[in-house]
């Protein structure tokens, strides 16, 4: 398999995005080339599982390559993005004595991926970090772009800051070792570049998700340069989110609220609730009578066929209730001046941007969302 780079063009803070196959096996020397120094130290954040798994690999190819790493786990799951472990994290990091001349490496999924980014900004006024991203969702979206945040009670992602990696290294491999439903929640996000200005590439997926949910690498690679292509566009041309980067939050207002709802406990994966919310998106643009309704089938059947759910009752979590899941929405990120902003379509791959949304009809549509069978 050959590798693919795709670079995201910031400028004097650009980096390349590497996909390929047993990148892992090249890690050590491919770091050292992204050291500040030659004497700089590797500090890595996983997670348990993850580490787990590929933990051996990654050390044995550091040490071949003269790199000295120091290893910091956090439990799997949503719920280490928090105070808690943003606390514990730095507080390791500096007891050992981290510069700002060492190299962190983010080593895991978007949970990894989002609490390391924010770990090296703070660390010391600002630490270089690496994305190494072990999950299908953190490859296409999270790893890309410089997201990075937290929780808080209040909502998802609320604490956080932009800081951009210095290089992403997407081994394809790594994804064989993924659960099924992970798997699953991070093609929601490979689904949402095709919905949101790539009808092209909703059209390929349409007929190539067989293919790859069957294992055809090629196929899972071609989705996944496409998907970083398509954020790599959108984040050089905005990369603040001050406009059209927020498209790429296609399906995520709804789909935080539906998170929050369920206490960030893992009965509903951020990329399951993506997928949730990209379809209600589609079905409210449907309602406000700007989007056909034979798009809205198109987007609810290729989540069914990806193994993801088109509804809330689909989640099979139990009841969702409407008013809940609109205060929710409310603490989005993107209200601006007390009023909601939404991601709407006008149709596949023509997404927009809504600001000042009247909060009745959007209410009258979770009451019948909350209920349908």
């Amino acid at each position: 398999m050959t590798e693919d780079i795709v670079r995201v063009d910031l400028g004097k803070r650009s980096y390349d995005i590497v996909i390929g196959s047993a990148l892992i096996d090249t890690f050590g020397e491919r770091i050292k080339d992204a050291l500040p120094k030659p004497t700089s130290r590797a500090f890595i954040l996983s997670d348990d599982a993850v580490w787990g798994i590929h933990g051996e690999r990654a050390l044995k190819s550091l040490d071949a390559s003269g790199i000295p790493a120091i290893v910091k786990t956090v439990p799997s799951g949503e719920a280490s993005k928090s105070f808690a472990n943003l606390e514990t994290v730095l507080e390791h990091f500096i007891a050992e004595e981290a510069e700002r001349n060492d190299l962190l490496i983010a080593f895991g999924g978007g949970v990894v991926g989002d609490l390391s980014g924010l770990v090296a900004g703070l660390m010391k006024r600002g630490m270089p970090f690496v994305q190494v991203p072990t999950t299908l969702l953190s490859q296409v979206d999270s790893s890309v772009g410089g997201k990075t945040a937290i929780n808080s009670r209040h909502g998802k992602n609320l604490i956080g800051l932009f800081n951009q990696p210095v290089l992403v290294l997407a081994d394809i491999d790594m994804l064989s070792t993924l659960p099924p439903r992970e798997w699953r929640a991070g093609y929601a996000e490979v689904i949402k570049y095709g919905l949101i200005d790539r009808p092209d590439f909703f059209d390929h997926l349409e007929t190539a998700t067989d293919a790859i949910l069957a294992g055809d690498k090629a196929e899972l690679a071609k989705a996944v340069k496409i998907s970083c292509e398509s954020k790599a566009a959108v984040v050089a041309a905005d990369e603040t989110e001050q406009g059209k980067r927020a498209l790429l939050n296609l399906g995520h207002t709804f789909g935080h609220a539906i998170e929050r709802a369920r206490g960030f406990d893992g009965r509903v994966l951020h990329g399951e609730a993506v997928a949730t919310g990209m379809a209600m998106a589609y079905r409210y643009s449907r309602q406000l009578g700007i989007c056909p309704g034979q798009d809205v089938v198109r987007v609810e059947r290729l989540l069914a066929k990806s193994g993801l759910a088109p509804t809330l009752a689909a989640l099979n979590t139990g009841d969702f209730d409407a008013n809940e899941l609109l205060s929710h929405m409310y603490q989005d990120k993107k209200v601006e001046s007390g009023a909601l902003t939404l991601i709407l379509a006008k149709g596949i791959g023509n997404s927009f941007v809504q600001k000042g949304v009247d909060p009745e009809p959007l209410r009258a549509f979770l009451e019948v969302e909350t209920k349908l069978a």
